[in-house]
């Protein structure tokens, strides 16, 4: 190992937390080394939200042709290949990933691939890290950030063996070409339901196998419902409240064994099973956090179940001068959300090395976005009605439909609908939920409402333009009073 100069910040973990981090803490002009095992990018890039979202995208137009081309006076002869689908999907991966990369010379930071271990030190002065890469080698920091994600949960029962027993980064491996006739997914959360999405436009007949009572239980029930029935529609069978007791690779295929959910434990050998067959099998259950072999035990760093502990307010963990973002400190495990914690955990640890025009800050979780990519999108933000009840608050609610709206009937978008929350009392916004085209774009203003306090008053009264699929927010806002123009209501005063 050779000796290296001396960094104001080594990011350990090049994903959407990490990378990010390492380009915020650059234009502050700290010194910057980022290192990545496998890929720039991380999980969300190679494995999860970009490739998922241009394989999306194929299905999106694959969707659009069927349900309204004829009408549209667009008649093809329709001819799939998922193979194409999936090459572009790894061009797009390639091109981003290379643009990070230029991103991070543009701004001077050093980039290593291989595996970073702290090997010690302290926040005075400084802290050796090991890269077991090609080229072993160590370099030296003044402050580092752990943002190394997670990885699918390998659950024993399932006997994953990522031939036929598959993960979601299996099933996204760029030669991964495949369209099962048979698909069984097990976990209708957001990963398994837009793999549904996917594999069902292009063919498979998808069977779905679901622990809770609901998938993407986290949702409003309408909209639920309204994924539900799209996702039907598509030949998706979904069998909820089941317990998957195991999988087995037959060979020629898959076999799973399941038992009702509401059974209990001590039970389950000696009730009636139900069996499932397919080709192969997706495991889109539980996300096992990226905290090990990075040398935490000897600096007394907190671990709970795999996640690095940090405290909430700075994102520092137990010892002094090293902070975690993103999925390895198991809490929100979205993109954006790491992204932010990152921009609040350099500014943290700059601001305590001095000499950097910088402000310690706060993570702020009061309003995150979250999008479910099946066909129609999801999006939502702030609490559900549910959450709303519980926590005390009377309720006014606005709902507005589709295919009420100019811009959707043209553009042949008219399934879904947008449901608004609001305080009673304050007439701020609590929440909302979409469930349509662009539902993910449209969440958008939404959350920017809630983050600077506006009321639904101060939203309706923005003009909107028209025609645009963005009217739907301001006739939803609307009828939380219900003075929608496009919609009859019971008009309340106020």
């Amino acid at each position: 190992m050779s000796e290296s100069k001396i960094y104001d910040l080594v990011v350990i973990g090049a994903g959407p937390g990490g990378y990010h981090a390492a380009v915020r803490a650059a234009q502050y002009g700290a010194r910057v080394a980022l290192i990545e095992k496998k890929n720039l990018g991380g999980t969300c890039l190679n494995w999860g939200c970009i490739p998922t979202k241009a394989l999306y995208a194929s299905a999106e137009l694959v969707q659009k042709i069927r349900s309204h081309g004829k009408d549209m006076g667009v008649i093809c002869d329709l001819k799939l290949d998922f193979t194409k689908a999936v090459e572009r999907k790894n061009n797009v991966v390639k091109e981003l990933t290379e643009g990070i990369g230029a991103l991070e010379k543009a701004w001077k930071n050093d980039v290593f691939m291989g595996h970073g271990k702290i090997l010690g030190g302290n926040a005075k002065d400084g802290f050796d890290i090991a890269i077991e890469g090609q080229e072993s080698q160590k370099i030296k920091t003044k402050r580092i950030l752990l943002a190394t994600g997670s990885s699918p949960a390998l659950i024993p029962a399932f006997n994953i063996d990522h031939e036929r027993i598959l993960t979601s980064d299996d099933i996204l491996h760029p030669d991964f070409k495949i369209v099962p006739k048979r698909l069984l997914i097990i976990g209708a959360g957001v990963i398994g339901c837009e793999f549904a999405n996917i594999f069902a436009t292009f063919g498979s007949k998808v069977i779905m196998l679901e622990y809770l009572a609901s998938p993407i239980a986290t949702e409003e029930p309408m909209i639920v419902k309204e994924l539900q029935k799209k996702l039907e529609s598509l030949g998706v069978e979904i069998n909820v409240s089941q317990n998957v007791l195991s999988v087995i690779n037959t060979g020629s295929g898959v076999k799973a064994t399941t038992c009702s959910a509401e059974i209990p434990r001590d039970q389950v050998e000696s009730v009636e099973k139900s069996y499932f067959e397919a080709d192969y099998c997706l495991v889109s259950i539980g996300r096992a956090k990226e905290s090990s072999n990075l040398g935490l035990e000897s600096l007394g760093i907190e671990l709970e179940r795999g996640a690095i502990k940090v405290n909430p307010k700075t994102l520092e963990t137990k010892a002094e001068g090293i902070y975690a973002i993103g999925d390895v400190t198991g809490g929100i495990m979205l993109a954006h959300v790491a992204s932010h914690e990152g921009d609040v955990a350099v500014a943290n640890a700059l601001a305590s090395l001095g000499g950097f025009k910088i402000e310690p800050r706060s993570p702020d979780y009061n309003v995150v976005p979250a999008t479910i990519f099946t066909n129609p999108n999801i999006g939502s933000v702030g609490i559900r009605r549910n959450q709303a009840k519980d926590l005390g608050y009377d309720l006014l609610m606005g709902r507005f439909p589709y295919m009420s709206l100019g811009k959707a009937k043209c553009m042949g978008e008219e399934e879904g609908f947008i449901m608004i929350l609001a305080d009673k009392n304050t007439y701020k916004i609590l929440g909302a939920s979409c469930i349509g085209a662009e539902a993910s774009e449209l969440i958008a203003e939404i959350a920017l409402a809630m983050q600077h306090g506006l009321t639904v008053h101060d939203v309706a009264e923005t003009i909107h333009s028209h025609p645009t699929i963005s009217e739907l927010v301001l006739e939803g806002m609307e009828d939380v009073f219900g003075m929608a123009i496009h919609k009859k209501g019971r008009p309340i005063l106020h």
